[in-house]
């Protein structure tokens, strides 16, 4: 067994010795859902840092680029995050600001190397070809914030998705930059430290061994999930439809498109 699902590098929490169990999900989880679901369910208690007006163009963006997904995984995520709703309508439904998808990579970048980035990724996708990739979600995994379970379904780790994740870091890393701001972001709401925080540290510790592909669909009351999670699950397969980059608003949403592969 590689020793990349054995550990999560920096941290001393221990990782059973079996790939993707049930605990190594919930620690990755925990960071990767947190922070996209807290600014769904309430905000206002979060920590500031700043806020960055819409329209402007900073120096310094943070960007996510992400996988966008086809019909099959939309519909699948869609009709879960209906169930989820019917538990829980507080929660949010999925929509043009809260889009399916999985993220490859995020990162600061200057704003002035942009059309670099976007260009070296481009370049990875000429032989790379994602939307070749047959994906399979496995199942739902969740982790709690705020009292309520962020749900997700797993995406399969496999060689030629791994291939694509060290790839993209690849391209990206000679663009990257350290110590981005708050005004690195997307939208009127105030920025907090935890979301900086998070992009600063994404290599390494949610990239490479850590990487946990999954499609964010929503929240509900824990018993509700646990209850989804124990009903028989029909793994199926999906695809890819392109690839794109976004810049994050706060909570690592994926929140203002700026560029798509082959537009």
């Amino acid at each position: 067994m590689s020793s990349q699902d054995k550990k999560i590098q920096g941290s001393v929490l221990p990782i059973p010795d079996r790939p993707h169990c049930p605990t190594f999900l919930k620690i990755a989880l925990v960071c990767a859902l947190a922070l996209t679901l807290s600014g769904c369910i309430s905000t206002k208690d979060a920590p500031s840092q700043a806020r960055t007006e819409v329209g402007t163009v900073p120096d310094v963006i943070a960007i996510d680029v992400l996988l966008e997904l086809d019909q099959t995984m939309i519909g699948n995520a869609n009709a879960a995050n209906a169930r989820l709703r019917g538990n829980f309508p507080a929660g949010y439904e999925l929509d043009a600001t809260h889009t399916s998808h999985i993220t490859v990579l995020q990162r600061f970048v200057r704003a002035k190397d942009l059309d670099a980035v976007n260009a070296a990724v481009a370049k990875v996708l000429a032989t790379e070809r994602p939307a070749e990739l047959v994906l399979k979600a496995k199942g739902y995994e969740y982790a709690m914030f705020g009292g309520n379970a962020a749900t997700a379904y797993i995406v399969e780790r496999t060689p030629e998705l791994m291939h694509l994740h060290q790839r993209v870091i690849d391209a990206v890393t000679p663009f990257a930059v350290s110590n981005g701001t708050a005004t690195a972001f997307f939208g009127t709401d105030t920025i907090n430290q935890e979301t900086i925080a998070w992009v600063e540290t994404y290599i390494p510790k949610s990239s490479g061994e850590n990487w946990l592909p999954h499609v964010t669909v929503g929240v509900a009351n824990e018993d509700f999930v646990k209850r989804m999670k124990e009903d028989p699950f029909e793994a199926f397969t999906f695809k890819a439809s392109g690839v794109a980059t976004y810049q994050l608003g706060n909570y690592g949403v994926a929140a203002k498109k700026l560029w798509e592969s082959g537009k």
